[in-house]
């Protein structure tokens, strides 16, 4: 009984020295890092410090114990550590365990700490070692989130004016620049990002859950753009994450040819959509090739967002140079002369009803075929008298489709404003 009380003790006396040794590192200034390799080294323990989604802040962890988590299937493509995997009791491996403890302060989630040992199961002990781990890792979480705040709000008022009222003083440019640690003055793409509406099947969030979606949703940009670069200047807009990615060209006239390096940010951010990820939607502009051309480039990726979402669907990368007619649109500022155009060419096809939408389809599936009617009914699964039958009827509505080639011009561009303007 005696020596049972002892060990107590001593495990006590551990604990409470790791809990005062790290809050001494935190009062220091020290960061999530040092917390990590303090408890990884106390506790014999690997440490891996998470945002609550499974993406990676901060670590004391092996190659060793990196390949049991992959093994183990807890790790994504993209380096995400699936924590939603491992449940509040555990999770054994061959003969060690992996835990995950929420990191939190005042009812909020922080972070998320991922613990494995290889050689044998957590103990409770360690358990508690651990919790008072994810303590002091909130207080310093919290700290930090404070100063971030402040910088990001800087930071994205500073960004606001840049793409929406131009440079102004080259000098105040090149001070805030370097202040933010950005690299600016080489050609970049703007990228807009936006969180998808919710589906009509989820129960509606609240305003503070939305603002948590938010802050994380642009904390990822930044990881993931700053771990290509931590030169690139990723904000928030408070609806939208901007980005400026920076790419390589010849002649900076031309459009860009190569789409790598936002497939591989935007493959980093989404992950494998696990851990409460939110669906989004990414604009991305044209090549500006310098701190002036901003505003035009902020304003394409926000219409390639927009008419992207309208046309591929949620969850969609759209490049506005790729938008074809569609971009010819989009530079067309008067919404209401584009509907009014629709109007006057569509006639009845533009109203929002089962029919109208019924025969759109077979209209753009018909010009899609140069209007060979014995295709388009194939396509359609129409008898081919059917699809006559429908031909008449849009000529009767639209005029002498089959023999103007004018006319199907028109129509062609119509429906194409249709699922840009409604």
């Amino acid at each position: 009984m005696m020596k049972v009380d002892e060990e107590a003790s001593l495990a006590l006396a551990r604990i409470d020295a790791l809990h005062t040794a790290l809050t001494h590192l935190v009062l220091e200034g020290g960061d999530l890092d040092q917390i990590a390799a303090e408890a990884a080294d106390v506790l014999g323990i690997e440490v891996v410090f998470t945002s609550t989604d499974g993406r990676e802040r901060a670590s004391a962890i092996s190659q060793e114990g990196r390949e049991a988590l992959a093994v183990s299937r807890l790790v994504d493509a993209t380096g995400r550590v699936r924590v939603e995997r491992v449940k509040d009791d555990g999770l054994l491996l061959e003969v060690g365990e992996v835990r995950s403890l929420r990191v939190a302060a005042g009812g909020t989630d922080l972070a998320r700490l991922v613990c494995l040992r290889l050689d044998r199961p957590i103990t409770e002990v360690d358990v508690h070692a651990l919790e008072r781990v994810a303590i002091v890792a909130a207080l310093l979480i919290t700290r930090q989130s404070a100063v971030s705040a402040v910088e990001n709000k800087y930071q994205g008022d500073f960004m606001r004016d840049l793409l929406v009222r131009g440079v102004g003083e080259e000098s105040y440019v090149e001070e805030h620049v370097s202040a933010f640690g950005w690299t600016l003055g080489h050609p970049v793409v703007v990228v807009v990002a936006e969180i998808d509406p919710q589906p009509r099947e989820e129960k509606p969030a609240s305003r503070e859950q939305r603002r948590t979606w938010q802050e994380r949703f642009s904390a990822a940009w930044r990881q993931v753009s700053q771990a290509l670069d931590p030169g690139i200047p990723s904000v928030d807009f408070s609806s939208e994450v901007v980005t400026l990615l920076p790419v390589t060209v010849e002649r900076v006239t031309e459009t860009w040819p190569g789409h790598d390096v936002v497939r591989r940010v935007v493959t980093g951010v989404a992950g494998d959509k696990g851990g409460g990820r939110r669906s989004f939607t990414v604009g991305v502009s044209r090549v500006a090739p310098d701190v002036a051309a901003l505003p035009e480039a902020y304003a394409q990726a926000r219409r390639a967002v927009e008419i992207g979402r309208r046309v591929r669907g949620t969850g969609s990368t759209t490049f506005f140079d790729e938008l074809g007619l569609h971009r010819l649109i989009a530079l067309i500022p008067d919404a209401e002369e584009l509907r009014a155009f629709t109007r006057d060419v569509l006639g009845p096809l533009t109203e929002q009803t089962t029919d109208a939408a019924n025969l759109r389809e077979t209209l753009q599936v018909l010009l899609d075929t140069n209007f060979n009617v014995a295709e388009a009914a194939r396509l359609q699964f129409f008898h081919y008298n059917t699809m006559r039958y429908r031909v008449s009827k849009l000529e009767r509505l639209l005029g002498p489709l089959s023999s103007d080639p004018h006319l199907r011009l028109d129509v062609a561009v119509a429906l194409r404003v249709l699922e840009i303007a409604g």
